[in-house]
């Protein structure tokens, strides 16, 4: 499976940016589709995931502001993300695994990963 990240830019705080991860090679909905990010300096982080099933999940300090969705007509999932703040800053990766539920934060877990996409979030 190939994974492609989109979407990522330059975005004032308070604003709206939404990611896209396109896959070929594979269906999305025989995995769980993650979004996690990397900050400068800082390791990477899970954001959200998108279970084969429907069900998601968020890190907390997104809760309220991104909604993951899966789209399985064109094969894409994406991260809708509101309410920027600078804090968001990071390249965002997306990935997709098979694990169960209780462990979609563990990034060692998933199989294969998109390149990355920047989002900056800044006045």
């Amino acid at each position: 499976v190939q994974l492609q990240a989109s979407g990522g830019g330059l975005v004032q705080p308070g604003g709206s940016l939404t990611l896209s991860c396109a896959a070929s090679g594979g269906s999305f909905r025989r995995y769980t589709t993650g979004w996690f990010r990397q900050a400068p300096g800082k390791e990477r982080e899970f954001v959200a995931a998108f279970g084969w099933s429907g069900n998601t999940k968020y890190t907390d300090p997104v809760k309220g502001r991104f909604t993951i969705s899966r789209d399985n007509a064109k094969n894409l999932v994406h991260l809708q993300m509101n309410s920027l703040k600078p804090e968001d800053t990071a390249v965002y990766y997306c990935g997709v695994t098979t694990v169960i539920w209780g462990r979609v934060t563990q990034e060692n877990d998933y199989l294969y990963w998109g390149q990355g996409t920047q989002v900056t979030v800044s006045s």
